[in-house]
């Protein structure tokens, strides 16, 4: 079986991502690129990772109109990234337009409430300061709207999983116990995110920022 871990590989530096993943890609079951990567380097950047030979997850977050979203996602299709997302608030016939302009093969995930924000911050823009209600809410949109999934902190994955037997969990924010925080608020153990139904656990600066990468990423996996 694939490693559920997925190196986040958040740099605009090409041959730094190609040197990072090349280094623990024994140890890690696919590559995210998100939106700084893809803006320095672009589809032919992720033509370059995918030599590699990992699955690809293009963490590149759409939120705009249906037709757009649809049309962007389209355009993504000679790549045949692995896992791709859009924003669950866009609703549901974005998340729909989404899923139909997806190449077969390529799960298409929902991000429900980024792990950057917590309760003060979802009062700051209008919205219930629950995050677990945020979340169990967008998820059953998602699932209704035939999506694959949906991206949730590790503290929401098991009541999202419960609802949604067979849907495709991405959790971010994964921290090793002895792991810094940085930015991410509400992180869990790569450990918990598992037991608790995650499907893959992205995982960045635990192992880009450490001092051997490829030693942190079968620390990590030693973990699961």
């Amino acid at each position: 079986m694939s490693s559920p871990i997925y190196v986040a590989l958040d740099t605009p530096d090409l041959e730094r991502a190609k040197a990072i993943a090349k280094r623990v890609r024994h140890h890690v079951g696919g590559i995210k690129l998100g939106l700084e990567f893809f803006m320095a380097n672009g589809r032919h950047g992720v033509h370059e990772m995918a030599e590699i030979g990992l699955p690809i997850f293009l963490d590149l977050k759409f939120h705009d109109i249906p037709n757009t979203v649809g049309k962007a996602v389209q355009a993504l299709r000679p790549l045949e990234p692995a896992i791709i997302t859009v924003h669950a608030a866009g609703g549901r016939a974005m998340l729909e337009d989404a899923k139909a302009a997806a190449p077969n093969g390529t799960k298409v995930v929902a991000v429900t409430m980024l792990t950057s924000l917590d309760a003060s911050d979802l009062r700051s823009i209008g919205l219930s300061p629950d995050p677990h209600e945020q979340v169990v809410r967008l998820a059953e949109l998602a699932r209704s709207a035939g999506v694959d999934g949906i991206v949730c902190s590790g503290e929401e994955v098991k009541a999202a999983h419960e609802a949604w037997k067979d849907g495709f969990f991405v959790i971010p924010g994964i921290r090793p116990a002895n792991g810094q925080m940085g930015d991410q608020k509400r992180a869990v153990t790569p450990r918990a995110a598992l037991d608790a139904g995650a499907s893959i656990l992205v995982i960045g600066r635990p192992i880009t920022q450490a001092a051997d990468p490829d030693l942190a990423a079968r620390e990590i996996e030693a973990t699961l």
